[in-house]
């Protein structure tokens, strides 16, 4: 027991002497500045959490319930460009216009009796659903940052993010030559919310950051296609979850 303790205090003790040991500091005056710019890369995963209509029920045959999952997380990556407004020593607000690419499948599977059984087969009915969004992204952020410890800074950043996905078909529209029966919305609003470090370098500023965005809309377009409404109608709702890894280059 004595062992770990030891291991921890020496670790933490450690890390005290080396954040306080002095090192040259890079780009000194760039917190000062009112107004800077720069542009972010990033990589992401695309999720949706469904809430499932149980209650759906039809008299026609082959109309029962749905039950909607999606089972496997692609990757995806986004650019943008920064634009960030110093309001205090340790407020900015950030705009960060750009574009995010990802990729998701819904499956849909046969449910009798509270058990998932096989994937749903239908003859010209797309199972799973593709979805692979284009977004325009909008977003505006809080950043709040820590006090500077010799070239790192650590913050805090969250704010509204409003997509559209270009890739999305009008609502409520299916091309009867295709086997969608199953469309999203093209708009939704994000709350963001992450953290990340702030790493001054010589010539430029580089900060990874990590962050969640949730989606607050209901991206479920609620008018099924004619002849099966069952795959719109078996779910109640749809919400948007992407993680993103994002590199800022400042």
């Amino acid at each position: 027991m004595r062992k770990p303790i030891l291991t921890i205090f020496l670790l933490l003790f450690t890390l005290t002497v080396f954040a306080q040991k002095e090192f040259p500091r890079n780009l000194t005056s760039f917190d000062f500045k009112r107004i800077h710019f720069g542009f972010t890369v990033g990589l992401n995963v695309m999720d949706l959490g469904f809430t499932r209509n149980y209650d759906y029920s039809s008299e026609i045959p082959g109309q029962e319930f749905r039950y909607a999952d999606l089972t496997h997380l692609q990757p995806g990556f986004q650019v943008s460009i920064v634009s960030d407004l110093r309001l205090s020593q340790n407020w900015n607000l950030r705009f960060l216009p750009g574009i995010s690419f990802g990729s998701r499948e819904i499956w849909f599977y046969n449910y009798e009796d509270g058990v998932v059984g096989d994937p749903v087969d239908i003859p010209h009915v797309a199972n799973p659903v593709p979805l692979g969004p284009a977004f325009l992204d909008f977003p505006l952020h809080f950043k709040y940052r820590s006090v500077r410890v010799n070239n790192y800074r650590p913050y805090l950043v969250a704010g509204l993010n409003f997509r559209y996905d270009m890739s999305a078909k009008k609502p409520g529209f299916y091309d009867q030559d295709s086997e969608e029966y199953l469309k999203f919305k093209r708009g939704d609003l994000y709350f963001e919310f992450g953290f990340g470090v702030d790493n001054y370098l010589k010539y430029f500023k580089f900060a990874p950051e990590i962050k969640l965005a949730v989606g607050l809309m209901n991206m479920i377009d609620p008018k099924g296609r004619v002849g099966h409404p069952d795959f719109a109608a078996s779910i109640e709702h749809a919400r948007s979850y992407i993680i993103m890894l994002n590199f800022h280059f400042e």
